[in-house]
């Protein structure tokens, strides 16, 4: 397998062009393949799934050379092929190399990433707070598409770079603001790299309360703070988890977990049209994409993939049937987290996941917080809450 850039054969080693020379098959994308009009053996068109690719190729007895846009480990088709195929690799410069040599910038304390065929889900929380980031784009996740997505979360901080047809006869490079990204015509072929340039505000684990919107005049309608904390805690989140959080309201739980699991998913539910205004609100403020239903529990759910985690706020009445789907869904090795105010849903969630085969344990956080009078401290308890942990015990032993 060797690497090609886009200025063609002229980039290529003579080696390379030798073994390609003297080769019977070769293999690769219709734009590659067009650098060789010339080729006297057969050419085989990468296109759709590589499965059939991978069945011709072991069958395959002649030499074989298959061509990949630069590095074909850096997000390209080498990584797969290697475990299928008895492959030797032979990399050209990626596109992100190139660019950063054309900005002129070490990029070992860059964060790289590909939004190319992926979704843009879920990338605001994994840039938040990074001073580079170097994106592999599509048609779909172009530059005006990322402009666009950065200013909708506040992330203003960023100047992007956009290197365009790296290495090719229509190269271009330039410095653009968000808002000249946006609107601006580039070349499909492109990378961008966004450098901030001021240090946004960074949130530590446990957002004060007040910095949530909430539902007024009756606030309140929010996981407090510490009982956030010791609910992520017992969650045991990965920074790959998927997870769910039902009742989300405000969001606090599903926002601080995003910004745990910042390379998962997190998916949130909310029956109450208001409250879930205000989750939207709050994703933008604090730069986690999450997706977010409209929905009463249990319903809604089966859209969702299968959870790490899971963390209930309120059951809306539908206790046993939540519980129920939950555990079955729930991976192995996952937990569980609800959150109980009164011994009866205490009672009740306890039985039903004990009927359904968790492993249970409780922890009762009764705190208070301190508040000045006078020239004193007194202490303002908040109300107890059950904070109840399970995992399934057959899932655990698989």
């Amino acid at each position: 397998m060797i690497g090609i850039g886009d200025n063609g054969i002229a980039g290529l080693l003579p080696q390379y062009k030798q073994w390609i020379e003297d080769s019977e098959v070769l293999v690769g994308g219709e734009r590659v393949l067009e650098f060789f009009p010339y080729y006297k053996g057969e050419k085989i068109t990468i296109k759709g799934g590589l499965s059939k690719l991978v069945e011709a190729l072991q069958q395959e007895t002649r030499s074989t050379v298959i061509l990949a846009s630069g590095d074909p480990l850096f997000y390209g088709i080498g990584g797969f092929l290697a475990k299928k195929l008895p492959l030797e690799i032979y990399p050209t410069m990626s596109s992100i190399q190139l660019a950063f040599s054309r900005m002129k910038e070490s990029w070992q304390d860059a964060y790289l990433t590909s939004l190319h065929g992926r979704s843009i889900k879920g990338f605001a929380q994994r840039i938040d707070g990074r001073e580079k980031v170097a994106i592999l784009t599509d048609e779909v996740n172009n530059p005006n598409a990322i402009a666009s997505y950065l200013k909708h979360f506040g992330m203003n901080e960023y100047k992007a770079f956009v290197a365009e047809n790296l290495d090719g006869a229509e190269e271009k490079v330039g410095w653009y603001s968000l808002d000249e990204m946006e609107t601006h015509p580039f070349s499909p072929l492109n990378v961008v790299i966004l450098k901030a340039m001021t240090k946004p505000k960074q949130y530590p684990l446990g957002i004060d309360d007040e910095e949530f919107s909430q539902r007024k005049p009756d606030k309140g309608l929010i996981t407090k703070k510490e009982i956030r904390v010791l609910s992520l805690q017992a969650m045991e989140l990965k920074s790959s988890s998927i997870v769910w959080d039902i009742g989300t309201c405000t969001g606090s739980i599903a926002i601080e977990a995003g910004k745990i699991a910042r390379e998962g998913q997190i998916f949130a539910i909310e029956k109450n049209a208001p409250d879930l205004e205000n989750c939207m609100l709050n994703q933008q403020k604090f730069r986690v994409d999450l997706t977010t239903v409209h929905a009463k529990a249990p319903e809604g759910l089966e859209s969702f993939p299968d959870p790490d985690a899971i963390f209930i706020g309120g059951s809306g009445g539908e206790m046993a049937e939540l519980l129920e789907v939950c555990t079955k869904r729930l991976k192995k090795n996952g937990k569980l987290v609800m959150n109980a105010a009164t011994i009866e849903n205490l009672y009740k969630a306890v039985t039903t996941l004990k009927e359904n085969g968790c492993v249970v344990s409780i922890l009762q956080a009764q705190l208070a917080r301190s508040k000045p009078i006078l020239d004193m401290t007194r202490f303002v308890p908040l109300n107890p809450i059950y904070i109840i942990t399970a995992y399934r015990e057959d899932k655990e032993n698989d």
